[in-house]
């Protein structure tokens, strides 16, 4: 399983209304290939910066299936009239977990 976990940086007074594009891109991502979840995530100590988590089986998934898709091209069509930056994108995998 691989996290994708996109720093976003968000025009001030924009926040409602990026929270809501995101809301409405959701189906985007659930629908895609090896999509397993999505999750946004405020920046307490930051207001204006979001973390978006998405799960994908593989980083294909994300970097070839998703982001060459027309869902990829709605998605960024909601949510970047929002962006104060450009997204900082990383992927990653569990090493350790306390779940076990």
């Amino acid at each position: 399983m691989i996290l994708e976990t996109a720093e976003l940086s968000v025009t001030p007074g924009h926040e409602a209304e990026f929270e809501a594009a995101v809301r409405q891109a959701i189906p985007l991502f659930l629908a895609s290939q090896g999509c397993r979840g999505v999750r946004l995530h405020r920046v307490t100590e930051t207001p204006g910066v979001y973390r978006l988590l998405v799960d994908w089986e593989t980083l294909e998934d994300h970097t070839v299936h998703f982001r060459g898709s027309d869902a990829f091209a709605q998605w960024r069509s909601l949510v970047s009239p929002h962006f104060a930056a450009a997204p900082h994108v990383t992927h990653s995998e569990e090493a350790l977990s306390s779940a076990g």
